[in-house]
């Protein structure tokens, strides 16, 4: 393991498997970034002859960088204030690139994203590892830095509040899909409210976080009526309306004069829209670094 060519190669087999954890740990593409790169520099730094396991290591190291990134968040509370989509994996094209695949692997849409956003940060990682990538809890309690038996009762404690929030099932079919979020924008062009309602579940929820520069316009919006209303209000002429893949489901990126104004990406299930995930902050939707066809 001291050859630094075969320390490189380790840690390339590892980093996509890295990245898809600290995805789900932190709901971020640029902080999930950051902490493989730190792990990478942790162990550019360390006596590698003493590491008997470089996966479980690296896990390791990136698990508790996440963990201190959530408790920094923790503490500064901004992070809780208003509201937060977590940032989307976006695919422009008909397909998803093996890494991004990784990163989706296991269903994880948006709407599971923004449920773990409100875990603390000891449920959030015992859950993410243990039902998410397997790993025991006699792995798991010294990352946390308590028992087994505890680190069990964190992932359970977790597991209750992921299934209260009723996360609904997708429909499977993407074109069906697409069919129904296709159908949304041509009611809201038109401005007909009752084919919006239409295409709308009675329960829909439209969640949109413009970033906190415009934290009036970040809003929690509940019902179908209201989100038909929304949706017309908010229609712009000069937007161009670009069909992708988010988080592996129909969604889309909105653009204006070519530049991306927002990324939205929706459950539809049994034929409805159930939700909206709107990320229209200008900072987080540059480092996404989408490339806009034409």
């Amino acid at each position: 393991m001291a050859d630094p060519s075969g320390l490189t190669e380790g840690f390339e087999q590892n980093r996509v498997r890295l990245r898809a954890v600290a995805y789900r740990m932190l709901g971020s593409l640029a902080e999930a970034d950051d902490a493989v790169q730190e792990a990478w520099l942790r162990l550019s730094r360390s006596d590698t002859d003493e590491i008997k396991s470089l996966d479980a290591w690296l896990t390791t190291v990136v698990v508790r960088v996440c963990l201190n990134m959530l408790r920094s968040r923790s503490a500064r509370r901004e992070d809780f204030m208003g509201v937060r989509v977590p940032d989307p994996v976006v695919s422009l094209t008909s397909g998803t690139n093996p890494e991004d695949a990784a990163l989706l692997a296991d269903s994880v849409g948006l709407a599971l994203q923004v449920v773990l956003d409100t875990l603390a940060p000891a449920e959030r990682l015992a859950f993410v590892l243990h039902d998410m990538f397997d790993l025991p809890f006699d792995e798991i309690a010294p990352m946390v830095g308590r028992s087994p038996a505890t680190a069990r009762q964190l992932a359970s404690r977790a597991r209750r509040r992921v299934r209260g929030n009723e996360i609904p099932a997708p429909d499977p079919d993407i074109a069906q899909q697409r069919e129904v979020v296709d159908a949304f924008f041509a009611a809201a062009r038109r401005g007909e409210l009752g084919a919006l309602v239409a295409v709308l579940d009675p329960n829909v929820v439209l969640r949109a976080d413009e970033g906190p520069a415009r934290p009036d316009a970040s809003v929690v919006v509940h019902g179908a009526t209201a989100v038909a209303a929304r949706a017309i209000m908010f229609e712009r002429p000069s937007a161009r309306v670009l069909p992708a893949l988010v988080n592996g489901a129909a969604g889309v990126v909105v653009t204006v004069a070519g530049k991306p104004v927002s990324v939205m990406g929706f459950i539809v299930s049994r034929g409805r829209i159930v939700q909206i995930d709107v990320m229209g902050d200008p900072e987080r939707l540059a480092r996404l670094d989408l490339a806009i066809p034409g």
